[in-house]
């Protein structure tokens, strides 16, 4: 009867964590009417690794869907682990507060930490290198791996943070009861 009682427990842990990442990366369940046309979810970007000679930066295209630069801005703010900080509400390129100008913050923040090679500036083909530094006002990009970081810490896509909650709620759930 335990053993029945601790599978039940790991199976509602399973259930919460579920939940949780849900909730906290802004998962968004898409559903199309044709159910013969695959939804297509993007992933660590892919591509040939070639190192960019000179100062580069890579940036959102212009012309990709909303639904596309979304998908690559949540995984590059999440499982990309970009540092996504200076695009949340306070942080200095907040402004202009469009898809495409956080999108390209965020590209280029993996891009940078990533060691500037065209395999890190794919993201689905929602991306593209550039010799034109895309910075602005209190905004920069950075170059070669130096890119500022002076916003508060958000927790929405601090992957430290989301595991170290997640670690707790685990252990409340199958010690606490």
């Amino acid at each position: 009867m335990k053993s029945m009682a601790k599978k039940m427990r790991f199976l509602q842990c399973l259930l919460l964590i579920e939940c949780y990442l849900v909730l906290t990366t802004g998962a968004v369940v898409q559903e199309k009417a044709d159910t013969g046309i695959p939804v297509t979810t993007l992933s660590p970007p892919e591509g040939n690794t070639t190192f960019i000679d000179g100062t580069t930066w890579c940036v959102a295209h212009p012309g990709v869907s909303q639904a596309d630069l979304q998908n690559a801005l949540d995984w590059a703010c999440g499982l990309g682990m970009a540092d996504c900080r200076e695009i949340q509400e306070d942080g200095p390129c907040f402004n202009p507060d469009t898809l495409l100008s956080h999108a390209s913050y965020a590209f280029n923040n993996y891009y940078q930490q990533n060691g500037n090679s065209d395999i890190a500036c794919n993201f689905g083909g929602a991306a593209t290198i550039t010799k034109n530094n895309p910075s602005y006002g209190k905004c920069s990009y950075g170059t070669s791996g130096s890119v500022s970081s002076s916003a508060p810490p958000s927790s929405k896509h601090d992957p430290n943070y989301m595991w170290w909650k997640l670690a707790v709620l685990l252990l409340l759930l199958y010690f606490g009861s």
